[in-house]
């Protein structure tokens, strides 16, 4: 498939946002890296496959006790997010799913289902001009159980008023697919149209 397209039978479409809808996963790694640096660690880039759609904090915790660093897991958490902050402004749209999102815009609901935070999620969909497409957002500020698990995507189903057997997610993160295929919800792995 070069392009997307939606399932038969779906009602509902559901985006992850970072490395989905938008090309962010090299902007959250530089910050990571320059974050890291603060304390003479090398960011693995191993665990951004591992856990792309998982939360700044569990990033954080991983890193504070893989590298010992003093620090607090807040505090590492808060230099990675103030140098994303900075850089949001940069991130551009993964072009074939934005267009999708487009063309379906007003024909069938949509939502976001993000293991990002309420503020990081904004300025990101703010930087690729999409921040009006969805009728939902759910972000990790809106559930306690995050990818792997299916709570996200759950509660977009929810929100669009959609069976989940009925959504439709598309995701780019090992996590996410996880949380989709627990949920019993269509998958669209959107590495292929990178």
């Amino acid at each position: 498939m070069i392009y997307p397209e939606v399932e038969p039978g779906v009602k509902g479409l559901i985006f992850d946002l970072d490395g989905t809808l938008a090309d962010s996963i090299p902007v959250h790694i530089h910050c990571w890296e320059e974050t890291c640096k603060t304390f003479n660690y090398k960011f693995p880039l191993d665990i951004m496959i591992k856990m792309t759609g998982m939360p700044t904090r569990r990033f954080a915790e991983y890193i504070k006790q893989d590298s010992g660093c003093s620090l607090s897991v807040d505090d590492i958490m808060h230099m990675k997010q103030a140098h994303f902050y900075k850089l949001a402004h940069t991130i551009k749209p993964v072009e074939k799913v934005a267009q999708f999102v487009k063309e379906n815009f007003g024909k069938i609901p949509m939502s976001i289902g993000t293991g990002g935070g309420k503020r990081s999620s904004g300025l990101i969909l703010e930087a690729i001009g999409m921040r009006d497409y969805f009728d939902v957002i759910v972000t990790a500020d809106d559930v306690t159980r995050h990818k792997p698990e299916p709570d996200t995507f759950l509660k977009c189903a929810e929100l669009m008023g959609i069976e989940p057997e009925a959504c439709q997610v598309f995701e780019d993160g090992e996590k996410g697919m996880e949380a989709a295929r627990t949920a019993g919800m269509v998958i669209t792995d959107v590495r292929q149209y990178y």
